[in-house]
């Protein structure tokens, strides 16, 4: 009997040392590798449910580093764009011919509606310059086997999520679910990645499901149409003459 303790005893701790042969940071770089976008051609549609009612808005968007430009094309929206740069973010209104530049809680509002806050949409920088992470658990998400990552904001971080719980399937390194926290413990927001595609040799989201826990009966679906990773970007591109 005692050798049978001692047996199931070896076991298990062979198991707790070897259950993570990866450790967090090496999930997140292979995520990172997958998700992150030294410059992209973005076709994508925005799906905003609120209280059943859903309103659709397509965008086109260039990205290179930490600017953008995005430009709407759908009927209602067509001609109205957004220019980031670094931490600065421009909005231009065709009908009033009119750039504005949003600052301050303006960037915590949801971008057209959305349940995607203006804040979400300027994040350019990989996961690992900005958070701690640990491996928490191991879960399977829609059949997945997923790792359970949960990463702190670095101190002196300026972050959208003091903390996110993220399940990162062990095969594709890609997150498929991702829970946004408050400093006070508060969960903010869920996203549920519903699809995924290869392409170009790396595993990438191409439909998204935010929703604003602070919002009742909302939800935001992004599909991406088509994408073109690092792209020939016309000089000028990402300047405040290119708005209007």
């Amino acid at each position: 009997m005692k050798k049978i303790i001692t047996l199931l005893i070896l076991a298990i701790f062979i198991f707790s040392a070897s259950a993570f042969a990866i450790t967090a940071e090496e999930i997140i770089q292979k995520r990172d590798d997958n998700e992150y976008l030294q410059s992209a051609r973005v076709e994508a549609t925005m799906v905003i449910n609120n209280s059943g009612r859903k309103l659709e808005k397509k965008m086109v968007s260039l990205s290179e580093g930490d600017k953008a430009l995005v430009e709407f094309t759908n009927p209602m929206d067509r001609g109205t764009k957004y220019l980031k740069r670094d931490d600065n973010l421009w909005m231009f209104f065709p009908d009033a011919e009119d750039v504005v530049k949003l600052s301050g809680h303006m960037l915590e509002r949801g971008m057209m509606g959305s349940d995607f806050s203006y804040k979400d949409m300027m994040e350019s920088e990989k996961l690992t310059e900005l958070y701690n992470f640990e491996i928490i658990g191991e879960e399977e998400f829609k059949g997945r086997p997923c790792y359970k990552i949960e990463a702190i904001k670095e101190e002196g971080a300026e972050v959208s999520y003091y903390r996110r719980v993220t399940w990162i399937d062990k095969e594709r390194y890609i997150g498929l679910k991702e829970e946004l926290y408050a400093e006070s413990g508060k969960l903010l927001k869920e996203v549920i990645v519903e699809e995924t595609q290869k392409i170009q040799g790396r595993w990438y989201p191409i439909e998204t499901v935010m929703e604003n826990k602070l919002r009742k009966n909302t939800s935001t679906t992004f599909i991406i149409d088509s994408i073109k990773f690092n792209p020939e970007i016309p000089e000028g591109t990402f300047t405040l003459e290119s708005l209007q």
